[in-house]
Parts: C-alpha cells; sequence; structure tokens
C-alpha cells in the first residue's frame, strides 16, 4: 500500500508537520537572533479590532516586544483605555501576554484600524492627550484631503456630460471587513461615476451616521450590523437606504448594478432597410428618386444615409442626421414600404442622387450600459 494522505491535506485541520514547521521557525529565530525584552512595557500590532455587545469594543493584537498585563494603559491610533481582561487565542483568560503572544484586549474606548500599532503608557492624562491629538489630526486629514471641486475639474464633468458621484457610509462588525468593502468599492469607480466612501466605522449605525447620509446624500450600507431604533427611525423619516449584507460580494455586486443605472444609456442603431435607386427625376423643387426595397422594411420617419459604391456621401458632417422629405407608393403616400415592392422618395435638403445608390435605414434605440 502507497503512503496514506491525511482526509483534506489540512494541516490546521489534521496538525500535520506543525511541529516541524515550529522547530524550524525557532531555528530562524536563533539563527538571526530575533529577541525581545519581556520586562518592558508592551508595544505591538492590532491585528482586528471589533464591537462585541455584551463586552463592548474588542482588539485582536499581537505583542511584539515587552509584556502585556490587565490593568495596562494602552494607546492605540486615537484611541484608548485601561486593560480590563486579557484572553489567548483559545478565549482562555490569561494574566500575561509575552512577546510573539496573541491576545484578545477589552477595555479600550474604540476600534483600532487593523495594522495600527499599540504601546503602554504609565501616565492616563498623557495616553488620554496623545489619543486625542492624534484623533484630531485624522480629522484634519480628511477635510484636507476632500476633493473640492476645481475649474479643471468642472471643465472635466463638462466634457463627460454625464458625470455622477455615489456616496456610501460603511459601518461593520470588524474593522478588516468595513477596509476590505471599502477598497473594494472605491475600485468600482469609472471616469464617469465617482464612488466616494464618506464615512467608514465599526459599531451600530447611529442617528449621527443617517445625520450624515441625510446632508451628504449618501446611501448607508451595514455589514454585520444593524441601525438602532432611533437611527431606523430618522432614517425611514428621511427617505435614507440602509442596505444591510453578510456577504462582501453582495454588496459590490449590488453597488455594481446601482452604478450601472446611474450611466446614461446609450444609443445603437439598428439598420432595418436597404433600398436601391432606380431612377432619378429632376424637378425644380425636388429630387424623386424611383427606388425598389431589396432587405428589410423602410418607414417614412426612419433616419437615412446615402451610399454610393460602399461610401456614405450623405450625410458627412458629425452628429447630422438625415430623414426622408417623402415617401410613395405610387401616387399615395406610405407609411412604410417592405422588401420587393418599388417606391419613390425624396431625402429631405439634399438632392444630389444618382441611379445605383443605396439608401440604408436604420432605427436608434437605447441600451442599457454596464461597467
Amino acid at each position: 500500500m502507497g503512503r496514506q494522505i491525511p482526509e483534506s491535506g489540512n494541516s490546521s485541520k489534521s496538525g500535520l508537520n506543525i511541529d516541524k514547521l515550529l522547530e524550524k521557525i525557532l531555528l530562524e529565530a536563533e539563527l538571526l537572533e530575533l529577541k525581545a525584552n519581556p520586562d518592558r512595557e508592551a508595544t505591538g500590532t492590532i491585528i482586528e479590532a471589533t464591537l462585541d455587545k455584551g463586552r463592548g469594543y474588542v482588539a485582536t493584537l499581537l505583542v511584539e516586544n515587552g509584556t502585556l498585563r490587565p490593568g495596562d494603559l494602552i494607546v492605540s491610533g486615537q484611541y484608548y483605555g485601561r486593560v480590563k481582561a486579557l484572553f489567548n487565542e483559545r478565549n482562555n483568560r490569561e494574566e500575561e501576554a509575552g512577546p510573539s503572544a496573541p491576545a484578545v484586549v477589552l477595555g479600550l474606548n474604540g476600534a483600532p484600524q487593523a495594522g495600527e500599532k499599540f504601546k503602554i503608557y504609565e501616565d492616563e492624562s498623557e495616553a488620554k492627550s496623545i489619543a486625542n491629538r492624534r484623533a484630531q489630526i485624522l480629522r484634519e486629514q480628511g477635510i484636507r484631503t476632500k476633493k473640492h471641486i476645481t475649474l479643471d475639474e468642472i471643465g472635466r464633468r463638462l466634457a463627460l456630460g454625464s458625470f455622477k458621484e455615489l456616496k456610501v457610509i460603511i459601518k461593520g462588525d470588524v474593522d478588516g471587513s468595513v477596509e476590505a468593502l471599502s477598497d473594494s468599492l472605491q475600485k468600482l469607480s469609472t471616469p464617469e461615476i465617482l464612488v466616494s466612501v464618506i464615512h467608514k466605522g465599526v459599531g451600530q449605525i447611529n442617528e449621527s451616521d443617517i445625520v450624515l447620509a441625510e446632508a451628504s446624500d449618501a446611501i448607508v450600507i451595514a455589514f454585520n450590523v444593524r441601525p438602532s431604533m432611533q437611527a431606523l427611525k430618522m432614517a425611514d423619516t428621511a427617505g435614507i437606504e440602509i442596505k444591510m449584507y453578510s456577504i462582501i460580494y453582495n454588496a459590490i455586486e449590488e453597488v455594481k448594478s446601482a452604478m450601472e443605472g446611474m450611466l446614461e444609456p446609450k444609443m445603437q442603431e439598428k439598420i432595418i432597410a436597404n433600398v436601391e435607386i432606380r431612377e432619378v427625376f429632376k424637378f425644380d423643387k425636388a429630387t424623386v428618386a424611383g427606388c425598389q426595397v431589396i432587405s428589410g422594411k423602410i418607414k417614412r420617419d426612419s433616419k437615412i444615409r446615402l451610399i454610393r459604391d460602399g461610401i456614405v456621401v450623405y450625410p458627412t458632417a458629425e452628429g447630422v442626421k438625415a430623414e426622408l422629405a417623402s415617401l410613395k407608393r405610387y401616387k399615395d403616400d406610405a407609411k412604410d414600404v417592405s422588401t420587393g415592392m418599388e417606391c419613390g422618395l425624396t431625402i429631405k435638403n439634399y438632392t444630389d442622387i444618382k441611379v445605383g445608390d443605396i439608401v440604408e435605414a436604420y432605427e436608434e434605440e437605447e441600451v442599457k450600459r454596464t461597467l
């Protein structure tokens, strides 16, 4: 019998070779002399952050240096707080987390962004001051980076003719999901439609989110979160749409569909008839062509082109559309003439018609555009 392959081949489930992987990691750490000092204040990186209904803001972090303990004053980005409780990766309560140890922390006053660094401070007033200063800097950066319209931008929008902007507010259960959804939606932007994420955050949808949506004419996207009762009432009163999702792909597809609905439909031509000119009769006020319909059905109100030896001779100017001045069967006006029938026609504002020319009749129809 051959060597048995573990079911699913997934080391995370079967534990296959995990011991060898750990051994190699330790060997690499020893060769590279990777060391950390456990006897100092902890520093590290935020892995994920979320808002738990029963426990408040929960941050998953990785200690890179020092030792983290309950009661430590932690600052990460614009948020701070004392560590109320510390849990390991198996959700067991711990009294400390040393270098390279993952930890789940309760006690922060907000959800830091994934990838943000954290640091321990001794003085609470200093920690609070640093967090508030960072929050102020972020607000100022947001104001400065907000795109105000310029003369060049006005010119670009006028050239496009139908520039639109879809403004979005995103609230989610975890920071990673919010960032992923925000990045994915902004990548949907096109030269004609800009997707602008004007606010994003972790936690339930509150009244301030609805006020912002109303003021900026935005839609609210909720990912695994729900609005508060007050926010829901405000949204209903103001007519603000709250879209709720649990799968990022579904949110992206619906926003994409909404953007396609914002696109101006494009006009598509459909050739409905070809008419061959057999005789030409010149009068003082008009040139009448005696014709036969060789394919399709020409209508009195059809848009037309005059083609000579495969080349369009009228109309040749961009944006100009030619029309019939008259369409007759014998001496009577006709609404349409079908394949194989003879007819007489005149072209509005054009008399240079020759035997052998082809009159191409077409219609324009609106076609829904896709991104």
